[in-house]
């Protein structure tokens, strides 16, 4: 049976580079120290978006230029596009129908935006070299993560305002005979906290009954330890690689969410991989949230850390909470 693979990736991130310094200056004007909360995150720099022309659809659409250029193919090649946010430039059209024009996608394209939170574009990497497996028809499919969260930050809240960074990742994936590709995937979904981050925070039906001002549709987000979610994340891993009979020293990249360096740092250890094998780009991204364990894989790949052939792990948690993770061969 012919393998779903990861044919190419490439990003896009805006030029201006903003660091610790800027965030720990506002938050000290309001006597809340975040030196804590940056170095336990492992925060140093970010990428940003400067002008009003840019936003997490612009960033999408750059991302799959750059990876359709690479591979040397056009929007004519695509029998898919999924298009991964949490916050989308439109509700309506699709944002993935916007990007099909915007590439000459052809006429027999299929076009979904799909919404799992900071762990959409994993899942929608899974879920669609689940629907190439079960549908010979689609070859090729563009998946694109993109975010851009700070205009929906409330300035007064540490974690979202001083951690998130704006970026995408395009990835083409393409079946292959030759090729083992994707391997499998678990979930493990624990709704405890599922209040604790809302967006818009009055919900989308009161925007139309009473307007927008300004800062009052901002996330909502009551804090709460992360962590709990290493646990359940190793043990649905571990469950991931012993059904496949995969050793945890054969993964030669982990790339996992960057929301925390102690995260992928306690989730490493508890599943036994090389700590080499995990990569960390939030010190340079910031939190990128879909996009950031693909972010990291492109780091994996352009520094030769990844080979065509190595197993690379996927895992990420997306709000309320959720975890996906999935193994496949580069």
């Amino acid at each position: 049976m012919a393998g779903i693979r990861i044919k190419d990736i490439d990003i896009y991130h805006p030029s201006t580079k903003i660091s610790n310094d800027f965030f720990i200056q506002h938050f000290d004007e309001k006597g809340i120290d975040i030196r804590g909360l940056l170095a336990t995150l492992g925060r140093d720099t970010r990428y940003s978006i400067s002008s009003t022309d840019e936003n997490s659809l612009t960033m999408a659409f750059e991302a799959a230029s750059n990876v359709l250029e690479k591979t040397g193919l056009s929007g004519a090649d695509i029998d898919l596009i999924a298009y991964a946010s949490q916050t989308p430039e439109y509700i309506f059209p699709t944002n993935s129908l916007m990007i099909h024009r915007l590439i000459n996608g052809a006429s027999h394209t299929i076009c979904i935006d799909s919404n799992a939170n900071c762990a959409g574009m994993t899942a929608a990497v899974e879920q669609v070299s689940r629907q190439m497996l079960g549908n010979p028809r689609i070859r090729r499919a563009l998946v694109i993560g993109s975010d851009y969260v700070a205009p929906h930050a409330n300035k007064n809240d540490p974690v979202y305002y001083a951690n998130f960074g704006d970026a995408a990742a395009a990835v083409i994936l393409e079946r292959d005979e030759n090729s083992v590709g994707f391997i499998d995937s678990i979930y493990q979904t624990d709704t405890c906290v599922y209040g604790n981050s809302l967006f818009p925070a009055e919900g989308l039906a009161n925007l139309g009954r009473s307007g927008v001002a300004a800062g009052e549709f901002n996330v909502k987000f009551i804090p709460f330890d992360d962590s709990i979610c290493v646990d359940a994340a190793s043990e649905s891993i571990n469950t991931l690689l012993s059904n496949n009979g995969i050793a945890p020293e054969s993964i030669k990249a982990a790339c996992f969410s960057q929301l925390s360096l102690p995260n992928i740092q306690a989730v490493s250890g508890k599943i036994g991989i090389d700590p080499d094998a995990a990569v960390y780009i939030g010190d340079e991204f910031g939190y990128t949230s879909t996009s950031s364990p693909f972010i990291a894989l492109h780091k994996a790949v352009t520094t030769g850390q990844l080979e065509r052939g190595d197993k690379v792990l996927f895992w990420t948690v997306g709000a309320g909470w959720q975890n996906v993770a999935f193994v496949m061969e580069y």
